[in-house]
């Protein structure tokens, strides 16, 4: 309704015709394939090359020597230009990630006491009684191993010192109660001194009066304290609870473990990053340097506890650092084991995994756990949860001995036995060596035999993944490492290309042959075996700088037109085409695997293979910009197919806002403010020559209107590039005129 006007005056009002949609934001390429480290078949955005290298590496050592996925090298080329990129890492079948145990505080290293459960009263005496400790050996237990710990008089009495047993003689030459409850600490936390020796057999005494024996178990899980409490080993259960400031438990009918706070495990973190690149051992050499500890590795630490507020700090550290260099890559201060409270750990890092649900045909990723991943290297799982663990008054909650366990519970400082080291990690079905640069073959490329159902359902999966055009939002596929020529990859490339076809939105690039494949007419006959307006093949192979690796390697074509493409965009826009002196030289280039001649660059083109020409002076480039179309049309030009797919990109985003409006006017209105200002930039920026959008009563009539249907029609008309150039020199006589 329009405003009343009662008296004279200057009227004016706003009309905001620059309204987009959220949706409409920058769209960059899509990549798939291996690369050192990062989350396997789940498609992840980077904006810059080296947020590619933090989530997903670059230089890896396989052999003597270093070396890139063809993936990371077409990334860089890529990022250097444009961005963002979508990355879509394979793995071979049965890939795992990492994982760490972060072991609670009751047995520190260093530590001075021993915590334990409460009891009804000291262990009675003259009765033979035992218990269970769960202490990792990230905790400081002695390997990781099960071990029984025996304490008796002295070491020739009682008990028999076998198996796997730590023996302390614990009541000789007037040790206190503190110091064999201090032996005690020290066995269970491996530290060696002149009462321990680690046997390989038999009782092993360290002397006649005192001392501690002990060989390693099987298990990973356990400790047990078994105590002869005749005599003077009563006061050594006095000793422990004095130490403790707990009772012993009453074992006299009790197996197993103890849980609820004693040695257990706090909880565990599993990297988001997949492969055996996350695992690594115990330290070697000084400062707990990591054995295969790398910049692409990671280690944990528990940098500060806090057990009167139940916090602790978790630091992610990188896995090539030392005790006196440390390199942090992510500090999380005030965690909490209290699921009420906000700075539960689960919360403040993330507890979320990924799995692939669905089939094969349609796969779909589903989200497990209750918090989104804030860290962006670890998640939390397996909490040992202590609800509400501050009472009102901001004490620790419970009985003196609960209070007391529930303190132990917070992490240990430190970083383990393992000195933070993650494990378990698999990287699936690889073939090694990996098959790499021009060693790329029809069954081993990187590292993948394709002729293998699991290895090549790890490509075919990633690209079912991206077929969903709401989820994945990109404009140009890349698959370098896959070569239509060779066998077993065709089924690969035919499924990137319908993918592409069935969005509607992206285009691919796909690499003919393999290196060893020097003739033009099997080069053509790839061009001629497909008809396809949303791809694009180019050739010969190329040998490029890497300067990661500090040497020159051979990369299929696909590699380098990343960069020529994203480049493109950059300096032109899609409708311009990827090729010439201006646009096409590859400077990355150090030479073409094939000088073309006209002659082979004329036999390329005509079946569709756009010819990679390396001229004299100007060196390496791109000379054609032709689809895999047969037939002749607008649409068989790349930049032309580049150009429909931004306006439709464009316009499809700018409508989805539409959808449930009210079918009249109005709406018709809003539509046409937005379609027409874009297409009128594309035209003045030299990509059409004439457009026109119709939204109206024209084509929306009653009957359309009564089905619910907003019908538009967008005519254009594509600006043509110049790809032939014709010169005639006409020599005249002296004398003779020229044409104004």
């Amino acid at each position: 309704m329009a405003e009343k006007i009662v008296s004279p005056g200057v009227f004016s009002k706003e009309i905001d015709a620059s309204f987009l949609p959220a949706a409409v934001g920058d769209i960059g390429a899509c990549i798939v394939g291996p690369t050192v480290k990062g989350p396997a078949l789940v498609p992840t955005v980077v904006d810059s090359y080296q947020e590619y290298q933090a989530k997903f590496g670059d230089v890896f050592k396989s052999g003597s020597g270093y070396h890139q996925y063809l993936t990371s090298i077409t990334a860089k080329n890529y990022l250097q230009h444009s961005s963002p990129l979508t990355v879509c890492r394979v793995m071979g079948a049965g890939y795992s990630h990492a994982s760490a145990s972060i072991a609670d505080g009751v047995v520190d290293v260093g530590a001075t006491a021993v915590n334990a459960i409460d009891t009804d009263g000291y262990v009675a005496s003259g009765a033979d009684a035992s218990f269970t400790i769960t202490i990792s050996a990230a905790a400081g237990g002695l390997g990781g191993t099960a071990v029984t710990i025996l304490l008796d008089e002295n070491v020739n009495a009682g008990g028999t010192g076998a198996g796997n047993t730590i023996k302390i003689g614990t009541y000789a030459g007037g040790e206190t109660d503190a110091l064999a409850a201090g032996y005690i600490i020290d066995a269970i936390n491996g530290v060696t001194d002149a009462r321990i020796v680690y046997a390989t057999s038999g009782n092993g005494e360290a002397s006649d009066d005192l001392g501690i024996t002990a060989k390693q178990g099987s298990s990973d899980t356990q400790i047990t304290l078994t105590m002869d409490t005749a005599g003077p080993a009563g006061e050594i259960a006095g000793a422990l609870a004095t130490a403790s400031g707990l009772n012993i438990i009453d074992v006299t009918a009790f197996t197993g473990d103890v849980g609820g706070g004693i040695g257990d495990i706090a909880f565990k973190l599993h990297t988001l990053s997949h492969g055996t690149i996350l695992n690594s051992n115990g330290p070697v050499g000084s400062n707990q340097l990591l054995e295969s500890g790398s910049s692409n590795n990671l280690r944990w630490e528990i940098s500060s506890r806090q057990p009167k507020k139940g916090t602790f700090t978790l630091q992610i550290r990188r896995g090539d650092d030392t005790s006196r260099k440390k390199q942090i890559l992510e500090t999380w201060n005030g965690c909490s084991l209290d699921p009420n409270a906000g700075n539960y750990v689960g919360k403040k890092i993330g507890d979320q995994y990924i799995t692939l649900a669905g089939t094969a045909a349609e796969p779909y990723l589903e989200f497990t756990g209750d918090y989104p991943n804030k860290s962006q290297y670890v998640r939390v799982a397996s909490v040992r949860d202590i609800p509400d663990y501050l009472d009102e008054n901001g004490n620790v909650k419970g009985s003196p001995t609960q209070a007391a366990l529930n303190s132990g519970s917070i992490p240990a400082l430190g970083s383990g036995s393992a000195y933070g080291a993650f494990a378990g990690a698999e990287d699936g079905t690889i073939n090694h060596p990996l098959g790499l640069y021009d060693s790329i073959a029809a069954d081993n490329t990187q590292g993948f035999d394709l002729g293998n159902a699991p290895e090549a359902n790890q490509y075919l999966t990633a690209l079912n993944l991206l077929a969903n055009a709401d989820e994945y939002d990109f404009n140009l596929l890349l698959i370098p490492g896959i070569c239509r020529g060779l066998d077993d990859h065709t089924a690969i490339v035919t499924k990137a290309i319908d993918i592409c076809e069935n969005r509607g939105d992206a285009f691919v690039i796909i690499d003919p042959v393999g290196y060893d494949e020097n003739s033009v007419r099997t080069v053509t006959d790839q061009g001629k075996a497909v008809d396809s307006n949303f791809a694009a093949m180019y050739w010969p192979w190329l040998q490029v700088t890497d300067p990661q690796v500090g040497k020159n390697v051979w990369v299929p074509p696909s590699v380098a037109m990343a960069g020529i493409y994203a480049n493109n965009d950059r300096v032109a826009a899609p409708w311009f085409a990827p090729a010439g002196l201006n646009r096409g030289v590859i400077s990355t280039a150090v030479q073409a695997k094939r000088k073309l001649t006209l002659g082979n660059r004329d036999q390329l083109y005509d079946s569709n293979i756009n010819p990679i020409a390396t001229f004299p002076a100007e060196g390496v480039c791109v000379w054609g910009q032709k689809t895999l179309q047969k037939k002749s049309s607008a649409l068989d030009r790349v930049n032309v197919r580049r150009l429909m797919i931004k306006v439709k990109k464009f316009i499809s985003a700018s409508s989805r806002f539409l959808v449930f409006e009210q079918n009249n006017a109005k709406t018709r209105g809003a539509f046409l403010a937005i379609a027409n200002p874009f297409l009128l930039e594309i035209k003045e920026k030299s990509g059409l020559n004439a457009f026109n959008v119709v939204m109206d009563g024209t084509n929306n009539t009653p009957d359309i209107v009564d089905r619910n249907i907003l019908y538009g029609q967008i005519f254009v008309q594509p600006t043509k590039t110049a790809e032939f150039i014709i010169l005639d020199f006409t020599i005249q006589p002296t004398g003779a005129s020229f044409p104004e």
